[in-house]
């Protein structure tokens, strides 16, 4: 595997990791789409991102939602933005942007599902977007 911005400390401050900084919703674990030690520096690009996806069944389900916190470092790059999207079969279904050196909760992210059957992918997706 290719190391990259997303895959370089997977275990320590990427992945799925027991977290230093903040503590989980629940269990012992957080996933991280980036790095939890703020600081870090890697060269991105628009259109680059990052997701963790799962196959759900959404028969009979309305809504899938999803809650996060969201941290965009003070450095991002000059008109770029971080944008946390939930994804379902790798279509964006909801979409919030991050302002630079700014860290909030997002417990609003849904995605209407009522019309789908059986198991499709879903996921939440960390973007370098121009806004």
């Amino acid at each position: 595997m290719a190391l990259t911005a997303f895959t370089s400390r997977l275990g320590l401050g990427q992945g799925r990791i027991r977290p230093q900084r903040a503590a989980p919703a629940s269990g012992e674990y957080l996933f991280v789409l980036g790095d939890e030690d703020p600081g870090r520096r890697f060269e991105l690009a628009p259109g680059d991102f990052t997701e963790v996806t799962q196959a759900v069944d959404v028969t009979g389900v309305d809504l899938v939602r999803t809650a996060l916190r969201f941290r965009v470092p003070a450095g991002a790059p000059a008109g770029l933005a971080w944008e946390a999207s939930l994804v379902v079969d790798g279509v964006k279904h909801a979409r919030t942007l991050g302002r630079p050196g700014r860290e909030r909760l997002v417990t609003d992210m849904a995605a209407n599902v009522s019309k789908l059957f059986g198991v499709h992918t879903v996921g939440v997706r960390l973007e370098l977007v121009s806004p």
